[in-house]
């Protein structure tokens, strides 16, 4: 049986692509406009190439600098390395994405348009934050350029995934012209919220995907198969992973224990002797003393400290209400809340639950939250790693609709 193919719009760091490249899928084209996030895409590619031809130590020398990344990259077909097209997706510039793909396509047939425009203009959190609640936001309608995509190639589906306030966001305008864009294109169209934990991803995550069938009267998505989720943050995603101090970086990490049943279902932990990118950003002493006192507060009484609880000479403005729920410790004995990008900005929100590490968590964990597996490189330094992690779909999740998508 032939090998289903995906264009993957506004793919961000690869979460999506990640899943359906897991199902059996192969990747036709990604298109993205953050420069990072198309090196990562392309360092993932790499990563599949090498390991498809049992190259896999040339990765691992990359991963250890002992190579380049132009070393790296040298050692992968250039028609390979072209399947990421780096463009912001606008009207002026779909002509040119478009015949980038055309070569790649020849006389094929796309099979699949994944992906979702970036969320923050349906985000409630992006209303909130600024002035005019996002409705002047150009962003509201990137999904009409996504669509577009699914008039040039009628593929046989497509898998639209965003944030769960897109379904009210404009008082459901957006979400119901874009129902009624897809209808009008050819494709029958539902959408269920799913929740990651629900795949096995170790946090609190609600995503709306949207699906639709071209050429169909009418389209249901089929319900997954649920996971049971019995596994803890501590004990099962973070235990193997080595003791960070504050500002630390470990390039390369080497396990402080063997895998476990979750690491191996999960496919986190999946062949390399160590991972990467086990990196933790620097704390001031203030900050230190108020990580200490929240995961205390944490772990002893199973509350969040709140702004005002703090002692006065750790307080740095006399707003108690704006920010009363600055500082979240991740919950250690279940499922972290959820990963968004502004963890790029701070790691107040994202507290390490131990009192023998006080930092924020690294960008292994983080990535290890959205279930992306260690052998997955985030290029751009540390911050541009947090955001792409922050803004990916989890892996875990992707592949559960990619391998429900590939049954029908």
């Amino acid at each position: 049986m032939k090998s289903l193919n995906y264009i993957d719009v506004f793919a961000g760091a690869g979460g999506l692509s990640e899943g359906f490249s897991r199902a059996g899928f192969q990747a036709l084209a990604h298109v993205e406009a953050d420069a990072n996030a198309c090196a990562t895409l392309c360092t993932r590619l790499a990563y599949r190439y090498l390991k498809q031809n049992n190259s896999i130590g040339i990765y691992e020398a990359y991963l250890k600098d002992e190579i380049s990344r132009d070393d790296l990259l040298a050692t992968i077909p250039s028609k390979i390395l072209d399947s990421v097209i780096h463009e912001s997706i606008s009207a002026e510039s779909l002509d040119s994405i478009f015949a980038r793909i055309d070569i790649r396509l020849g006389r094929r047939r796309v099979d699949l348009v994944i992906g979702g425009p970036p969320c923050q203009a349906y985000s409630l959190v992006g209303r909130s934050r600024d002035p005019h609640g996002m409705k002047k936001d150009a962003r509201n309608y990137l999904f009409r350029h996504y669509a577009s995509f699914l008039s040039r190639y009628f593929p046989k589906f497509f898998v639209f995934e965003n944030v769960l306030g897109l379904l009210s966001a404009g008082n459901s305008k957006y979400f119901d012209e874009m129902r009624e864009l897809f209808g009008q294109i050819g494709y029958a169209v539902d959408f269920k919220i799913l929740k990651a934990e629900d795949f096995g991803v170790m946090q609190k995550r609600r995503r709306v995907f949207i699906v639709g069938r071209y050429n169909a009267k009418s389209f249901q998505i089929p319900d997954f198969p649920l996971v049971e989720n019995k596994w803890s943050v501590h004990k099962h995603l973070f235990a193997d992973l080595p003791h960070l101090a504050p500002g630390e970086e470990m390039r390369i990490a080497q396990y402080t224990k063997p895998t476990n049943e979750y690491l191996e279902t999960t496919q986190i932990r999946n062949g390399l002797k160590f991972t990467s990118q086990h990196i933790a950003r620097p704390h001031n002493v203030r900050d230190l003393k108020i990580y200490s006192i929240a995961v205390d507060k944490w772990l002893n009484e199973n509350s969040r400290l709140k702004y005002p609880e703090l002692p006065e000479a750790l307080k740095s403005h006399k707003n108690v209400h704006s920010f009363g729920d600055r500082y979240k410790v991740v919950d250690p004995n279940g499922l972290s809340h959820t990963v968004v990008a502004h963890i790029a900005k701070d790691g107040h929100y994202y507290i390490y639950p131990d009192k023998n590490q006080i930092r924020s968590i690294s960008v292994r964990e983080a990535a290890r939250l959205q279930s992306f597996p260690d052998d997955y490189y985030f290029e751009g330094g540390r911050t541009a790693a947090f955001r792409q992690i922050g803004n990916a779909v989890p892996p875990l999740m992707a592949e559960a609709v990619a391998k429900e998508i590939k049954a029908l």
